[in-house]
């Protein structure tokens, strides 16, 4: 008999309810270009039960507070949810190089700076995956390809360097891994054991936006330094075949 109940304890999942600019949201930022026109999107609520008219003022609101531009009918990212796609793309498929031991190094050098500087600073390093060993110095195992923004370039002195101890010992202490290993096996069985079908569509949708931000929390660490049955790789390939399965019938329904 197939399991029709709703999935249980979605606090412990950290669950957000389903709403029209939350639909909007996601449909646009798993969207390459992330624009598509108002109708589409109408078309992608009532996949979830959301009224037309729910959806065209959640688009009104979201072009109010600046999460979207409205051009000749289509709505697009603004740059700010332009840089949350770019992360997004990135947790999905992290882009790393071979560990041959160091360590990325970045100490606060910047002075009098501004609350709101000190805020930017902060939020790009959780985007690099920086940890706070003390106050104003981060730190992570160089093994990530990416670029530094000039908020951290301008606050910040970046140094290489490895550690004297067990770095192992040190990652654990920076980051709680088995903290994240224990949600992500949670997430993915929560998707294992949801049935697929349209019509528990809304719980897989916000079971998939959930994995999602989990996976921009993951340190992407060299394997050296993870516990035995690090859940990362499964819980990325769990799902990209959601969001495969999700694209497809997405594409089916705003082209129909």
């Amino acid at each position: 008999m197939e399991d029709t109940a709703p999935l249980k304890d979605t606090a412990a999942l950290r669950l957000r309810p389903l709403t029209a600019r939350s639909v909007v949201l996601s449909t646009l930022l798993g969207h390459h270009p992330p624009a598509l026109p108002a109708r589409a999107l109408v078309r992608v609520g009532q996949l979830f039960g959301t009224a037309e008219g729910t959806v065209r003022t959640a688009l009104t609101r979201m072009v109010a507070a600046g999460d979207l531009e409205q051009r000749d009918g289509t709505y697009r990212l603004t740059d700010r949810l332009l840089a949350r796609q770019a992360r997004q793309d990135d947790s999905r498929a992290p882009r790393t190089r071979p560990w041959a031991g160091g360590w990325e190094i970045a100490v606060v050098t910047g002075e009098r700076r501004a609350a709101p500087d000190r805020a930017a600073l902060r939020q790009a390093m959780a985007a690099l995956r920086l940890a706070e060993l003390r106050e104003g110095c981060w730190l992570r195992p160089a093994n990530l390809v990416r670029d530094r923004p000039p908020v951290v370039t301008g606050q910040c002195t970046l140094l290489t360097g490895a550690p004297e101890g067990d770095p192992a010992a040190l990652a654990a202490a920076l980051w709680d891994l088995d903290g994240w290993a224990r949600h992500a096996r949670a997430l993915e069985a929560a998707l294992e054991a949801l049935p697929e079908g349209p019509d528990r569509l809304a719980e897989r949708f916000t079971v998939s936006a959930a994995v999602l931000r989990h996976l921009l929390a993951d340190p992407v660490l060299p394997p050296a330094l993870l516990p035995a049955g690090w859940p990362g790789g499964r819980l990325r390939s769990r799902y990209e075949a959601f969001d495969r399965d999700f694209r497809g019938l997405l594409l089916r329904h705003i082209g129909g």
